[in-house]
């Protein structure tokens, strides 16, 4: 099965401007303190004019105003009723438009939309709504389409980057970012969409080398951007800390809830990461959980918004995996194995996946790339590995797994696997050891019938001269370990051989 990698958060809101205000010495006035984002500063003053509204002759700017500045605090029911009392205008549509999509109502959402129009303005409402619910395409066209005409909007660069990289079209939104930084090198959220970038280019390191500027820069001191770098340089450290800082940070940043799940899921705490999403499980009763798991990973994969993205086609991957569809899965699995070359979790998978369509010699080198101690000791991976040294002639390789185990079921399996799997590729020595072993450990007569036909076949390698004569000897050792009458009359034509072609045994 495919667990997703940790998701770095990209962040959000930037300037629309080239240039930076600087703060003046003088009381700002109401439009600043928006312009800006001063929203505290703002609802602050604003409070006077609540007073004002109560007037018969109330200017409907201050109840929009007042609208704005409660969306951007989060205080959404607030808003929408300051947002109704005001007159009808493109701003109050706007924001009406997004409260929609806040509370999820989609009659209203759509009955908004019907009120957009072809303006600046709204079409970057639109297009952040298109981002919002997944929409990338559709938001790229139209922040390219206002580029066109607007290179002065740079902020544009970094929301097309945004869309690219959700895309996971990585180099892409390097390239778009990059005109951004040009011009604005200390942007909080350009650099860490920068640094996210090299993490899926690259690897952890290199992306936390991107955000080392802004953990020292003194100047970065929104609170969001603070709590989105240490949430990253968790993903970017692979999970180091976690516990400390994700779970304040469920409800502020969206991976941080996912993150936090993955974490707990590669620690084999899996009721702890069930607690985390437990509200989004089906509570049908007397369910087939693996026919659920393949319809949902195939309803994500093959949606719209998914479908181009790597995430979605882990999910097909998963889906097909599931179905036992192997051929299929690998059409997903490369066409992102480049991004995961070091990755235990999309090796393992992949390299089972290999296996199953009987590519066993590439199985075998993907499997050896797995670096995870626990994972190695996973009988799953104990018993695919052992197929391929097998099915890649390396009979040893594969005794030598079963040597490593402690006595248990699952060693029990991977013998019974060895002595079947060496005995259909004509590898009776370790056939026959295996069935050796098993039929000690259980005296079932199939267990003899299988060694006495790998000694056989051992015998008759060693007559066609493919196997070494002194192998005779060890054959001779492991029939003797059987009490079954038919032991001594094989035995009596081994020794007739032996004498008569000067084989000491």
């Amino acid at each position: 099965m495919m667990l997703s990698r940790a998701k770095p958060a990209v962040g959000g809101d930037v300037q629309h401007t080239d240039k930076r205000k600087k703060k003046g010495r003088k009381i700002p006035k109401l439009e600043e303190l928006l312009s800006q984002r001063d929203f505290t500063g703002a609802i602050t003053l604003l409070e006077e004019y609540e007073n004002a509204t109560k007037e018969e002759n109330c200017n409907s700017d201050v109840w929009v105003n007042l609208a704005c500045t409660y969306f951007f605090l989060g205080m959404y029911k607030q808003a929408e009723a300051a947002g109704f009392k005001a007159s009808k205008s493109r701003l109050q549509n706007r924001l009406l438009f997004h409260l929609a999509h806040k509370f999820n109502d989609e009659k209203k959402l759509m009955s908004f939309h019907q009120n957009l129009q072809d303006v600046t303005e709204d079409q970057l409402s639109l297009a952040s709504i298109h981002y919002m619910r997944s929409h990338y395409q559709e938001a790229i066209d139209i922040y390219k389409r206002i580029l066109l005409d607007n290179r002065e909007y740079l902020a544009l660069n970094v929301y097309v980057a945004l869309c690219y990289y959700k895309l996971d079209y990585y180099d892409v939104s390097q390239e778009v970012l990059a005109v951004y930084l040009q011009q604005i090198p200390d942007s909080t959220i350009a650099l860490n969409l920068k640094a996210c970038n090299h993490f899926r280019l690259y690897n952890g390191k290199a992306a936390e080398a991107e955000l080392k500027s802004l953990m020292d820069n003194a100047s970065s001191s929104f609170e969001f951007a603070k709590e989105l770098i240490r949430h990253n340089l968790v993903v970017f450290r692979g999970g180091e800390g976690a516990l400390q800082v994700l779970p304040p940070l469920v409800d502020v940043i969206p991976e941080a809830r996912l993150n936090l799940v993955i974490y707990y899921l590669r620690q084999d705490d899996v009721q702890e990461a069930y607690n985390l999403i437990k509200d989004l499980e089906p509570t049908t009763p007397q369910r087939d959980h693996m026919k659920i798991a393949q319809q949902f990973f195939q309803l994500v994969g093959g949606s719209a918004s998914e479908c181009d993205t790597i995430p979605g086609r882990q999910c097909m991957a998963s889906c097909f995996f599931l179905l036992k569809q192997f051929d299929d899965v690998l059409i997903y699995l490369n066409s992102f194995k480049s991004y995961f070359y070091n990755d235990d979790i999309f090796n393992f998978n992949y390299a089972q996946a290999k296996a199953a369509t009987g590519n066993t010699s590439e199985a075998e080198e993907v499997f050896l790339l797995i670096q995870s101690e626990k994972m190695k000791n996973d009988y799953i991976y104990l018993s695919w590995l052992a197929r391929c040294y097998i099915m890649n002639k390396k009979p040893r390789l594969a005794w030598e797994l079963y040597l490593k185990m402690e006595t248990s079921g699952e060693s029990f399996s991977l013998l019974q696997l060895i002595a079947n799997d060496c005995y259909k590729m004509g590898q009776f020595y370790y056939s026959a050891k295996a069935f050796d072993v098993l039929e000690r450990l259980d005296p079932n007569p199939q267990y003899w019938e299988g060694k006495r036909g790998a000694c056989v076949g051992i015998f008759q390698m060693i007559l066609a001269g493919r196997e070494p004569k002194e192998t005779l000897r060890e054959v001779i050792h492991l029939l003797r370990s059987t009490g079954n009458t038919q032991v001594e009359y094989i035995i009596r034509i081994m020794k007739k051989w032996a004498k008569e072609n000067r084989v000491p045994i």
